[in-house]
């Protein structure tokens, strides 16, 4: 199965229906990055998902939103845009997944665990997004036990001057607006993007008065730049800022507004690209900064993580048959709470083989060693298979171990243990896959199964003169997320039809997991109404979910797209959300949108 058609009915509604045939032909010549190289996507052994630009054109201004479509993907809010959303691949929540902006690690250092708050990032930067499923670890080093999520800017794709501009206004006094432009010719490129988001918002909280709104803002930049020095040497540099503005609702106290939020992200890199000899040569340097303003408590209430990366990787093929990647990096972590600051670095070697057993069938193998400054050292590895069988198939299979460290906050913060430091969390998992392309159809099953032990636990009752709260420790158990992933979809005549099914079951040994849907269903249909009108329907109905072992309501939503071309690559839409105004929350006590109506344009240029 093409790894697109799970977005096919948002893309066939945004573009015309020839186009998006011609997507599913050519899905194969995709390259994706779940690797150390990039690879054509049926030369990988992961299941990896692509959003590109059509499909974000016409969705939800709300990154998370998007990935929610996604097989595998659950995400809950606290709210509307601008709250505190986690996003979840394959049961397991954003402390296990990694996140990158342009090659830039983009978790925040300072939160309670390494993670990205996906509820304050909005699409107006986003052009692409990558996930790559299951064990990660090998590549991306911590943290990227369920996945590692590739995030990418906007860049041109043709000589000359080129750009992009799009608008959208709807419900909730929302309103967002990006701009992107460039130029390319053969000896290199610049690139940048503006955008802007805003909405009045809703309330939050479910007790609170419905006029109590909870507004957010966002202004976004990206800049790159590559230039071709000779034929061997290409530099550049890459780098975002973004800053929001958000009202945040306490679920505690009698005055539940506790006031506004403030958050900038800014993330640079510079590399450089060596290609002599008989190895190809990358060095780069990273920075991030994630700073933040939360007034939710008296105690802490500026968090500032930073990150700096220097990273270095050679590739050569050594044959016609084995391309082998190999390199090593270091990483400094600084968290920064209310002045008082804490730090910690590793360093990593790794090395990565892709060996063609045959015309149709790959194995690539992975291996890393960090050294960390706090604790034991960490080996990882990872092997995955691939097989394009005669026909239409395509077997998959992949088997990996990871780990996730301690966080800064888990291991220095007054929650840290008294006695015995913290070690990472440790796993193992796999997956098997099977797809099947035909011309009209298509269709794929995914078995996972993940388990984590040495897990990183909260205990209220270790009370102490110094943690007088309680204390970080190394619990007992075996988390286990396992479950199935299928997916399908056919063109009949002008339209095309869609269907997407997870079925989940994570638990530990205290029960199952919070807000992880067991079944997530996903049905759809886009066809042409007329030469120059599309249309797009999507149902997706959540049932058996459990919140602290309390059951959770089901909920359905469905949601429609109307597009109009203009001719010139120019479309105007429609988009309505929750057509039926489905009443429901993913966090208990936190509403999300009801119906909600946007249009919108986008142009290219």
């Amino acid at each position: 199965m093409g790894v697109k058609s799970f977005l096919l009915l948002t893309a066939a509604a945004i573009v015309p229906q020839a186009a998006v045939s011609q997507d599913v032909i050519e899905l194969d010549e995709a390259f994706v990055f779940s690797g150390l190289v990039p690879v054509e996507i049926n030369r990988t052994g992961s299941t990896v998902e692509i959003v590109d630009a059509d499909d974000l054109a016409a969705s939800e201004v709300s990154v998370e939103n998007t990935l929610d479509r996604l097989p595998g993907v659950s995400v809950t809010s606290n709210g509307g845009l601008g709250t505190a959303s986690t996003v979840r691949v394959r049961g397991l929540d954003g402390k296990y997944i990694g996140v990158t902006i342009d090659g830039i690690e983009v978790t925040d250092p300072s939160s309670t665990q390494t993670s990205l708050n996906f509820g304050s990032f909005t699409r107006g930067l986003v052009d692409r997004i990558e996930l790559a499923k299951g064990s990660q670890t090998t590549v991306y080093g911590s943290d990227a036990i369920a996945g590692a999520i590739n995030i990418s800017t906007w860049r041109p794709d043709v000589d000359g001057r080129s750009g992009q501009a799009a608008v959208e206004a709807g419900s909730f006094g929302t309103f967002s607006t990006a701009l992107s432009f460039g130029y390319r010719d053969g000896d290199g490129e610049v690139a940048a993007t503006i955008s802007r988001a805003q909405t009045d918002g809703f309330s939050a909280l479910a007790d609170v008065d419905a006029s109590d709104a909870d507004s957010f803002q966002e202004t976004g930049l990206s800049l790159s730049i590559r230039r071709n020095l000779s034929d061997a040497v290409t530099v550049g540099a890459t780098g975002f800022l973004t800053n929001s503005v958000g009202e945040f609702d306490s679920p505690f106290g009698v005055d539940k507004n506790v006031g506004q939020t403030d958050l900038t992200r800014t993330g640079a890199r510079v590399f450089a690209e060596i290609s002599a000899g008989a190895i190809d040569h990358e060095v780069g340097l990273s920075y991030f900064e994630n700073d933040r303003f939360f007034p939710f408590t008296t105690s802490t209430e500026s968090f500032i993580g930073e990150r700096v990366k220097l990273d270095y990787l050679g590739t050569t093929d050594i044959g016609a048959k084995t391309t082998l990647a190999f390199g090593a990096d270091w990483t400094e972590e600084t968290s920064t709470l209310d002045g008082v600051a804490s730090e910690a670095s590793n360093g990593a070697v790794f090395g990565e083989l892709v060996y063609a057993l045959s015309d149709a069938t790959d194995v690539t193998l992975g291996l890393r060693h960090d050294v960390f400054s706090d604790f034991d050292d960490q080996t990882s590895g990872r092997l995955a298979f691939v097989h394009r069988a005669a026909g239409a198939l395509t077997y998959k299979a992949s088997i990996g171990n990871g780990y996730r460290a301690p966080s800064l906050f888990e291991r220095f913060s007054d929650f840290s243990p008294e006695v015995v430091p913290l070690q990472p969390e440790t796993s193992q998992g796999f997956d098997v896959g099977i797809e099947a392309d035909y011309e009209n159809a298509s269709y794929g099953a995914t078995v996972f199964y993940t388990e984590i032990e040495d897990l990183i636990g909260f205990d209220p009752t270790a009370v102490t003169v110094a943690r007088p709260f309680g204390a970080y420790f190394q619990a007992p158990g075996t988390t286990v997320s396992k479950g199935i992933e299928l997916a399908a979809d056919w063109s009949l005549g002008g339209a095309d039809v869609f269907a997407s099914y997870t079925y989940t079951n994570a638990e530990n040994d205290f029960g199952r997991l919070s807000r992880v849907p067991r079944h997530d269903l996903t049905l759809g249909v886009a066809g042409a109404l007329s030469d120059t009108l599309t249309a797009g329907v999507d149902v997706r109905s959540v049932n058996d979910t459990v919140n602290g072992g309390s059951a959770l309501d089901d909920y359905t939503v469905a949601n429609l797209t109307l597009t109009q071309s203009l001719g010139d690559d120019r479309d105007v839409y429609l988009r309505v959300e929750n057509i039926f105004d489905e009443d429901y929350e993913t966090v208990p006590g936190y509403n999300t949108a009801g119906l909600s109506v946007f249009v919108g344009l986008r142009a290219s240029f």
